[in-house]
């Protein structure tokens, strides 16, 4: 059996999810992740999987991504580009657990995301 570091694992998550493959995003999560996102936390696989799943197809693409590691932790910077913006940073702070993202703290600007008109 081989493991893959924590590092690796959010990669692996991130292309995922960031390629519209949330069943592939979801199995490297743990089933009772915890995210601090804004607009309110989630808990359990599933409110996660709805979260990601309901964004992922307004992606159309991913700029600029910077990973910083260390121990069980990894940080992710990066583009999440819409029909609506390009340049609106985001940042993910993980936790991996036995091979599986437990934690997760979603920073974003979410006026920025909006529909052209709505804020």
């Amino acid at each position: 059996m081989t493991t893959s570091s924590p590092a690796t694992i959010v990669r692996h998550y991130h292309q995922a999810w960031t390629s519209c493959d949330i069943d592939g995003a979801m199995a490297l999560v743990a089933d009772d992740i915890n995210c601090r996102a804004p607009g309110g936390d989630l808990a359990g696989k599933d409110a996660y999987r709805g979260f990601i799943g309901g964004f992922a197809p307004m992606l159309t693409g991913i700029g600029d991504i910077a990973e910083f590691a260390e121990g069980n932790r990894v940080a992710l910077f990066y583009y999440p580009e819409t029909a609506v913006t390009s340049t609106a940073p985001a940042a993910e702070f993980f936790t991996v657990t036995n091979g599986k993202i437990s934690e997760s703290v979603l920073i974003f600007d979410r006026l920025s995301y909006a529909p052209v008109g709505q804020d």
